[in-house]
């Protein structure tokens, strides 16, 4: 259950081309089972990814960048994770790297060869396969003839088709006992390929209890994200050809991953296209000022089209047309797709066009839970009183957050709801698609910067997930018992399924308990104020790859009627307690601006999981420490060591904490 994450390496040594196909592929593939993002050498080196990591993938692009920037640590971890069981995946310039030695070139200008640590294949990959290769270029590009060793692969065809520019064949491969070939090329190479006169192009190596797939060839390159390049005019019948034989290369990649022990998914996914964005306001009147202001302050670009800073908006002033929008089939690039706005301050769209989030019962809930508020109405500045919902985004927070035209001008509270991201963002910089059932938004709040010594902005984070964490528990009668609490800083966990009903010893190491919740907060300065836009992400109703609360009410249920219990939750819905966020959000905000965090210090103390914990201190000699709260100017975790009392101080932002080990490294 712990081991989610498909990493796909994105650094030196790596091409975006490659890491793209990487992600549109193996979210194809993996898609719900693991989340796929992508992960820095930073990130490969100092923090603890291992435990809740399925499969490391390195992409294609060059060999010696990764050499440099992989030798000796991440080397050394890498190797100790598929050795314990952990998978790793390597295409083209990873398969190299994946490999005892690489030759690449050899006798040219651009000659990489030596020894490689990781040595998951042990003997030599060499490349590439067919002359012609340059960097940057299609000059190379061939579709390659894969045949398929059938005697492991039962359910495949002789023959499929793939991508190939500069990569290498495995030599030997079938002397090694640890080594089995999924495909051979059937073409003619322009390499040695060895003396057993085998062309492995595809191996499965098996690497103490782990296992490493290694490719030469691109199999993972779509055709659809490929583009004609009028410099190399037959590049465009390598398109074509791959276009044609696309499902065999998807079903042979199913096949393969499975083979080395992943979940796969047997469904077609595409990742879906982006859908309109409809914008309207609370009190029935802000989102109208507001394209009147960006009409005055921006301005059009061509026709209704906008230019609010890396993205184009276009403006439509009403709803009624949306039916006449066409749905194209072809290949849309998120970020640079035309983002369509309607404004429906005077109507809310038909249901039918935001099947998955029913906008009359966010409004009326919103509408509630403010009258209910110490406020009891909600102002024009209030948190969502304007805000812009779709059901398929790129990013809640990005739409903001890169849109330097439009930020200054957005409203106080300013929201963004979403029900599918396929650009969503965490720590780090990662990017994965956000499915159906885990809800996106983000906020816009504003802080004058000479109030910030007594508010820090350090402590946003803390307010939005207690708020997230009391919407849960606040959602209504009887829903306190959700068995929910916050990590230090800011992620939201809650007990998995199968220890609902049961005692959990407190000594103990096992994982009983999955994220389900974070915040990621962005902050820009503008005119002697800070812009912070908050994005909060809950899973409500997805039960992949971990759990979501919906999930855990229903075992709650099963659980209360198995001891004659009478009480029954019913399943969360989104617009309730989205609203139900909002307000509390937007009233501890306030408070919080007045009289920093003092007040909700003990609040949260309750909503945490740390009190009294024992934890190991990594980077400093693996003291043995316990926690004993948090600093109240800025944050930071304290652990007292339980030898001599020393307190350390640990920054949110500078440490990772791996909960159920106890173990607490810095982020570098």
């Amino acid at each position: 259950m712990s081991n989610m994450n498909v990493l796909i390496y994105s650094g030196p040594g790596t091409t975006p081309a490659c890491v793209n196909q990487c992600l549109e592929t193996f979210r194809v593939l993996f898609t719900p089972y693991y989340s796929v993002s992508t992960v820095s050498e930073h990130i490969l080196r100092d923090q603890p990814w291992e435990d809740k990591t399925a499969v490391i993938i390195i992409p294609g692009g060059a060999d010696l960048p990764i050499v440099k920037e992989f030798r000796e640590k991440i080397n050394e971890k890498i190797k100790k994770y598929v050795q314990k069981g952990g998978k790793y995946i390597g295409i083209c310039s990873g398969g190299y790297y994946g490999s005892g030695r690489c030759e690449f070139e050899v006798g040219t200008s651009m000659e990489v060869s030596g020894p490689r640590e990781l040595k998951f294949f042990p003997g030599t990959c060499r490349g590439g396969v067919f002359r012609g290769f340059k960097y940057g270029s299609e000059a190379g590009a061939r579709v390659a003839d894969l045949k398929i060793n059938t005697s492991l692969l039962p359910d495949q065809p002789n023959t499929v088709y793939g991508y190939v520019n500069g990569g290498g064949l495995f030599v030997d491969a079938n002397k090694y006992p640890n080594v089995q070939t999924l495909a051979y090329y059937g073409d003619k190479l322009d390499v040695d390929y060895g003396a057993d006169g085998k062309k492995a192009a595809v191996v499965l190596c098996k690497v103490s209890r782990g296992d490493a797939l290694l490719f030469g060839p691109h199999l993972e390159f779509s055709p659809d994200l490929l583009k004609e390049d009028s410099e190399v005019p037959r590049f465009s019948q390598v398109i074509k050809s791959l276009a044609a034989t696309n499902k065999q290369r998807i079903d042979f990649l199913r096949s393969s991953l499975k083979l080395l022990g992943l979940k796969v998914s047997d469904k077609v996914y595409e990742r879906p296209k982006l859908s309109p964005l409809f914008l309207t306001s609370i009190d029935g009147s802000s989102a109208t000022e507001l394209v009147n202001l960006m009409e005055h302050e921006i301005g059009y670009h061509i026709q209704n089209i906008m230019d609010v800073g890396t993205d184009k908006f276009a403006i439509n002033k009403s709803a009624a047309s949306i039916n006449t929008l066409e749905n194209s089939s072809s290949h849309e690039d998120p970020n640079l797709a035309i983002k369509k706005i309607y404004l429906c301050d005077d109507k809310i769209p038909d249901p039918s066009m935001t099947p998955y989030f029913d906008l009359l019962s966010y409004k009326n809930h919103m509408v509630q839970f403010y009258q209910e508020s110490e406020e009891h109405t909600i102002s024009r500045g209030a948190v969502s009183n304007t805000f812009m919902y779709g059901e398929v985004v790129t990013s809640t927070s990005v739409l903001m957050d890169i849109n330097y035209r439009l930020l200054p001008l957005l409203p106080d509270g300013f929201t963004i709801i979403g029900t599918v991201q396929v650009l969503g963002r965490g720590r780090s910089g990662n990017h994965w698609v956000n499915p159906r059932g885990v809800l996106p938004v983000s906020t816009l709040l504003r802080m004058p910067m000479n109030i910030v010594n007594n508010a820090p902005l350090v402590f946003v984070q803390y307010l939005s997930s207690m708020a997230y964490t009391r919407a849960i528990l606040e959602y209504d009668v009887g829903y306190n018992k959700i068995p929910v609490r916050i990590k230090w800083p800011n992620d939201i966990y809650i007990r998995l399924p199968e220890y609902i009903g049961k005692e959990i010893d407190s000594r103990s190491k096992a994982v009983t308990h999955a994220k389900i919740g974070g915040v990621l907060v962005n902050t820009h300065a503008f005119d002697d104020q800070y812009y912070l836009i908050v994005g909060a992400g809950l899973n409500v109703n997805n039960e992949a790859p971990t759990t979501s609360i919906n999930s855990v009410i229903k075992v709650m249920n099963e659980h209360e009627k198995s001891i004659d219990g009478s009480e029954f939750l019913e399943p969360l819905r989104e617009e309730k307690l989205l609203a139900r966020y909002n307000v509390i959000f937007h009233e501890m905000f306030e408070m919080f601006k007045k009289s920093g965090f003092s007040p909700f210090l003990q609040q949260y103390y309750k909503l945490w999981f740390h009190s009294n914990q024992i934890v190991t201190l990594a980077n400093n000699n693996n003291i043995q420490a316990q926690i004993c709260g948090i600093t109240p100017d800025w944050g930071m975790l304290m652990a007292r060591d339980l030898k001599t009392g020393t307190i350390y101080e640990l920054q949110p932002d500078g440490n990772s904490f791996d909960m159920f080990k106890g173990l607490i490294s810095s982020k570098r």
